[in-house]
């Protein structure tokens, strides 16, 4: 979990050419960190990087659960990335019954999701190694009244943009797993059917709002 969320976190990897490195291991470093520059140890090229120096602010929101640079689909050398999407709303008591199969389906996996008890949250995703923490990051955007926009980072605008929907805004489900040997159909099958029914969503937030509560204590509501 800490290499994970490290290798995430740094704009450049200094990596090491070993014998034990096979093509799934760079397959898995590649798709973990996909923006990353990677630079050999020892070489001018990495001494450059280290006294280019570093944005701090722009690593943060580069990790920020509603606008992280999330990796996209990728299939090498054993490897896969599986990018889940979508707006309805989860189901908590499902979701949270599913957790455990979830979050040991991937080596990695992290994003935003919302559930429909909780309209106004943007949760955020990481697992890693079957440890997972959810947490609140914050409210969606379309949550916010406008004049409360204007003290958000333009990178969190941007971000929202790009997810939004003309009902929800940008509440939305999006949601990266990166393993070797991945199984996407069933990952699918499984987030699918934690998503409100047709008429779970027909009923209205009202009715929403009134579903059991399992992620309360998860979240330390």
């Amino acid at each position: 979990d800490t290499w994970a969320r490290q290798l995430e976190y740094a704009p450049v990897l200094a990596v090491v050419d070993s014998p034990e490195a096979d093509d799934e291991d760079r397959a898995l470093l590649a798709q973990l960190h996909p923006t990353a520059r990677r630079v050999p140890v020892g070489g001018d090229e990495l001494a450059a990087a280290v006294f280019a120096g570093f944005d701090v602010e722009a690593a943060a929101a580069a990790q920020h659960p509603a606008c992280a640079l999330l990796p996209q689909e990728a299939d090498a050398s054993g490897v896969a990335t599986f990018v889940w999407r979508h707006h309805r709303p989860f189901h908590p008591g499902r979701l949270y019954a599913a957790l455990e199969d979830l979050t040991c389906a991937a080596a990695r996996s992290r994003g935003r999701f919302w559930l429909a008890d909780k309209p106004d949250t943007l949760l955020a995703w990481d697992a890693a190694g079957g440890a997972l923490c959810v947490e609140s990051a914050g409210p969606w955007l379309a949550s916010l009244p406008d004049a409360a926009w204007e003290m958000v980072p333009p990178v969190r605008r941007a971000a929202a943009a790009l997810d939004w929907h003309p009902e929800h805004g940008d509440r939305c489900q999006h949601l990266v797993f990166t393993s070797p040997g991945l199984d996407r159909e069933g990952l699918a099958e499984v987030l699918g059917s934690c998503l409100l029914t047709d008429a779970e969503y027909a009923a209205g937030r009202e009715a929403w709002r009134a579903l059991a509560s399992d992620f309360d204590t998860l979240l330390e509501v």
